[in-house]
């Protein structure tokens, strides 16, 4: 029988960004599925505070060199790769000179975020998808993690809903308290759409705030998780009215287990 395979798209991992809940559970989680005898593949940015030298990141150059056209530009895309020996899994990092050639993630020094923050999380959810078909790998279950992942849901539903790679594979969003707190560039709504989506799928991103995107990815999922004890109130309650197969918040102790059964269930 052929093993599950289960493709992780996170927003931190640990040890390649400070540890927090997040980056902690994306670099231990992939690990615990991958003892349970499932197939993985880890996705991650290549944000630029990412030591490139410390931690052993080499460019896969067979994956790299296709150009995505994001807002009429095109932009070239760069895959790395790096080792967690300890883990025996590799994490692969989608790496652009615009969108990651910057010493900080979200936001600058100053704490203001980056005025392309749309621009840069279409181009890491394309990235991804792109080059997870290049690797000749079809998923069967997706598991975003973090609000930078959370257009990858509806590409999946709605561009590759076609494509053999991704017309079967089952979607997870996990929300954590992770907002990010100006709203995104207004005109991202129409650089969605040129992807080729109904404009009525996308009428979330007329306003495109945390909630909102959030919501679009709840939309476009097959099962939601709650990674963090709290979440935004407005959040848990469209996941409750959502009706959509949900698994509560869970500690380091159950969450391998716990997601391991809840993929199982999707």
């Amino acid at each position: 029988m052929e093993k599950t395979k289960v493709l992780f798209i996170s927003q931190e991992i640990t040890p390649y960004l400070p540890e927090n809940a997040m980056s902690v559970l994306a670099r231990n989680l992939p690990q615990g599925i991958q003892e349970r005898g499932k197939e993985i593949r880890t996705f991650m940015p290549r944000f630029g505070s990412i030591n490139e030298r410390r931690n052993q990141l080499h460019e896969v150059i067979r994956l790299s060199g296709m150009n995505l056209i994001i807002n009429d530009t095109d932009h070239p895309l760069i895959i790395k790769v790096a080792s967690i020996q300890a883990a025996r899994m590799q994490v692969y990092f989608i790496d652009n000179e615009d969108y990651f050639q910057r010493k900080n993630t979200i936001a600058d020094d100053d704490g203001t975020e980056f005025d392309d923050n749309d621009e840069r999380i279409i181009f890491f959810a394309r990235g991804v998808l792109e080059t997870t078909k290049k690797l000749r790998w079809a998923p069967d279950l997706v598991h975003c993690q973090g609000w930078f992942t959370a257009l990858a849901p509806l590409l999946i539903k709605k561009t590759m809903h076609d494509d053999p790679f991704f017309s079967e594979a089952k979607v997870v969003y996990t929300v954590y308290d992770d907002a990010f707190s100006t709203t995104l560039d207004k005109k991202m709504k129409q650089k969605v759409k040129a992807l080729g989506i109904n404009e009525k799928e996308i009428k979330l991103l007329e306003d495109p705030t945390y909630v909102n995107l959030t919501k679009l990815a709840i939309n476009m999922s097959d099962g939601v998780i709650q990674g963090s004890e709290q979440i935004h109130p407005e959040i848990a309650q469209y996941i409750s009215e959502s009706g959509k197969p949900f698994l509560g918040y869970q500690n380091e102790e159950t969450y391998v287990d716990a997601y391991k059964d809840f993929y199982d269930t999707i």
